[in-house]
């Protein structure tokens, strides 16, 4: 069979199953091209946890990674959440299990935990207010405490620490995105030599000499407006290479270039077409998320919410 007529016809199968299931598909912008261009909203961790909180949909089929479905799943008790493929686990969320964040609370008792998005719901349900790299200055400083224990990522603790005066603890010290802490330097500057003209847009998981060399610094959604708002026409992406496929889509104008193409998430890109149908089909694998963590970590995340409007 023509590859392209499958293509259509895997579409009009999975488009069809989601309306008479009355399914929601949504994908984070590091996804395959294929399955952004599939999914009702693409967006980065914020705009996700908004969107899986306003939908009125019956079934979520979550194309990220795990804590972003365990997110989805906290947040929609009442919903069924699916993860097309369960081999889609952070490496940064596994950073900072339940019990590595315990031991510092037990040092630090005066401290409270503000912790990245990109965490495990049980770590969640220890924290008194989550983040993404979209607010995470803006969380930081409407905390009560002057100390601050802060992971999983040293980086956007990095990003978060310019912009207050309270001092925060990263935990653990040494927590980070493997596919953003590659971003070297050295790769940025022979980017800007091979483009003078560009300006330079990075993601806060990358490490401090690449944000203070860049020109912007911002989540993946913040990065999408950036792009598409200023009057510059040429841009150097420094964050997971499936951001491209959206902005050349949305902004189609002008220029963008990755400032690392082996800035890739092996996880991000597991989730496929075929697992997509397969995943509706057979409504699994579901994420569950323990009743005894969900209240807890539903109460951290929806204070992010609040103090982010």
């Amino acid at each position: 069979m023509d590859m392209r007529k499958e293509h259509v016809e895997q579409v009009e199968r999975i488009e069809r199953i989601k309306r008479e299931k009355n399914a929601i598909i949504l994908a984070h912008n590091y996804q395959r091209a294929e399955v952004q261009d599939l999914a009702e909203f693409v967006g980065d961790s914020l705009e996700l946890a908004r969107k899986a909180m306003d939908t009125t949909s019956d079934i979520i089929i979550f194309c990220g990674v795990d804590f972003m479905a365990e997110t989805a799943a906290v947040l929609n008790p009442g919903k069924k959440v699916i993860i097309p493929d369960r081999g889609a686990i952070c490496p940064m969320a596994q950073q900072l299990p339940r019990e590595v964040l315990l031991a510092a609370k037990r040092v630090h008792p005066d401290a409270e935990v503000v912790l990245y998005v990109n965490t495990l719901a049980e770590s969640k349900a220890l924290a008194d207010c989550i983040c993404t790299s979209a607010n995470a200055r803006e969380i930081v400083d409407a905390m009560d405490a002057s100390t601050l224990l802060f992971g999983p990522d040293r980086n956007l603790a990095y990003y978060a620490q310019k912009a207050t005066s309270k001092k925060i603890i990263p935990v653990p010290e040494l927590g980070l995105c493997p596919s953003h802490h590659q971003i070297a330097l050295e790769d940025l500057i022979k980017a800007k030599e091979a483009h003078p003209g560009a300006k330079i847009v990075v993601h806060p998981e990358c490490i401090p000499e690449v944000q203070d060399y860049a020109d912007y610094i911002a989540s993946t959604g913040g990065m999408m407006r950036i792009c598409k708002e200023v009057e510059d026409d040429e841009f150097l992406i420094g964050t997971e290479v499936g951001l491209l496929h959206r902005l050349e889509k949305e902004a189609p104008e002008k220029k963008f270039y990755p400032v690392s193409t082996t800035a890739v998430c092996p996880q991000m890109k597991m989730h496929t077409l075929e697992k997509i149908e397969v995943a509706l089909e057979k409504e699994k694998p579901e994420v569950v998320v323990p009743h005894e963590i969900v209240d807890k970590a539903r109460s951290a995340i929806e204070r992010m919410l609040e103090l982010s409007k």
